[in-house]
């Protein structure tokens, strides 16, 4: 089966980031591109690093595992594997062990002390952000803003978890500006904690994906997470 244009697609990708972030007064190397990889095969994963793509994103850890770390293929590749999805508890030795260089998913205290557990045992700090659910979407992962801030002080004294920021997903529209108010939010929410906690770092904030990512740039992200608009449908294998 033919690759799609992988370098291509992450050439118009890289472009409308720039140009999102220069109709705001950004400068674009300031926002990190993660390529989504879930549930694509590592052929797609070679051909984006060959087109200089080094950022990596996976839902699942068992599936960032097997894909970066237990593949050998993958051991000659400056990669910089971002852990993106909810982790459950029985996952989280597992996603201790693709050692990411971002977990941008601590949805709950749990999960967060038990990473926190995991680092501790291994004498390494995990760099991490705090998912929130700021449309408060049954279905969508993450904190509620005010229950971040209730559980925050136990979470910012839990030495192995360095934390830089916030995460959301908005409810899913086909009109990229439907996300808006939920990016608004999450940077509003952001600055207040910035305030409220100015002595630890805020300046991440990861929200935007293959179809909302330009709105998530105007309105503040650092980090935006793509996949569908480099490498296509997701598909199995």
């Amino acid at each position: 089966m033919a690759l799609p244009p992988i370098a291509e697609n992450l050439h118009h990708v890289k472009a409308r980031i720039a140009q999102a972030a220069q109709r705001v007064g950004r400068d674009p190397h300031t926002i990190t591109l993660v390529a989504v990889t879930k549930t694509h095969p590592w052929a797609y994963v070679a051909a984006a690093l060959t087109a200089g793509q080094v950022d990596f994103g996976e839902n699942r850890p068992e599936e960032a595992y097997a894909k970066f770390i237990e593949n050998p293929e993958a051991v000659s590749f400056p990669v910089r594997l971002h852990l993106i999805g909810p982790i459950q508890s029985r996952k989280a030795k597992i996603a201790a062990a693709c050692r990411p260089v971002l977990i941008h998913s601590i949805d709950r205290l749990k999960i967060a002390r038990k990473l926190n557990q995991l680092a501790e045992e291994q004498e390494m700090i995990f760099d991490a952000l705090l998912e929130v659910n700021v449309s408060g979407e049954p279905s969508k992962h993450g904190w509620a803003p005010e229950s971040l801030k209730q559980e925050l002080p136990q979470l910012l004294a839990l030495e192995h978890l360095r934390f830089h920021g916030l995460m959301t997903i908005p409810p899913y529209d086909p009109d990229p500006e439907a996300a808006r108010p939920y990016f608004v939010a999450l940077r509003k929410l952001r600055d207040q904690l910035a305030t409220e906690y100015p002595q630890h770092d805020w300046s991440q904030l990861s929200m935007g994906m293959s179809h909302d990512f330009e709105v998530a740039i105007e309105e503040g992200a650092t980090i935006v997470r793509v996949g569908t608009a480099i490498f296509g449908p997701r598909g199995g294998y």
